[in-house]
């Protein structure tokens, strides 16, 4: 079993634990107690969340400074300036729950590849994906509906 299958594995597990048992997972991949008054929803999605950072790296430092620049600026009461979009670097994984699956892609340095297949566009994929068009950016989360 490969590291990404192990991982999938242990993600899918958690789905199926309630709240109890995922207080005890808490614990175990934060090394506290879990808040009282956090729901089994909160608690799945906080010990995912912690399992992937530990098997996959935490934030980059950039990523880090960036949240801790908006956490200061909305303390002080001033606007979150936006920044630019990202670029997506080769090897980084989308994933996008759609019709109770979660998709993969993956970013190529020549496009997308998802279920064996390459294609040139994310909005491609998303077409691919849900059968209709979708802007690949806005379907995979990369851009808001709205002003940012």
């Amino acid at each position: 079993m490969s590291k990404a299958e192990s991982l999938d594995a242990r993600l899918e597990a958690l789905e199926s634990l309630q709240a109890p048992a995922l207080r005890l997972e808490w614990e175990k991949v934060y090394g506290t107690p879990a808040p009282r008054r956090i729901g089994r929803d909160l608690l799945l999605r906080a010990v995912a969340y912690r399992i992937q950072e530990q098997a996959l790296g935490g934030l980059k430092p950039a990523t880090k400074r960036r949240l801790l620049q908006i956490a200061a600026a909305l303390k002080a009461g001033k606007p979150v300036t936006p920044v630019g979009p990202a670029r997506l670097q080769p090897g980084t994984q989308l994933m996008r729950e759609w019709n109770g699956r979660m998709e993969r892609v993956e970013v190529l340095a020549s496009g997308f590849a998802w279920q064996g297949q390459v294609y040139k566009t994310l909005t491609a994929v998303a077409r691919a994906i849900t059968g209709t068009h979708w802007s690949g950016p806005r379907f995979f989360g990369l851009e808001g509906k709205g002003k940012p």
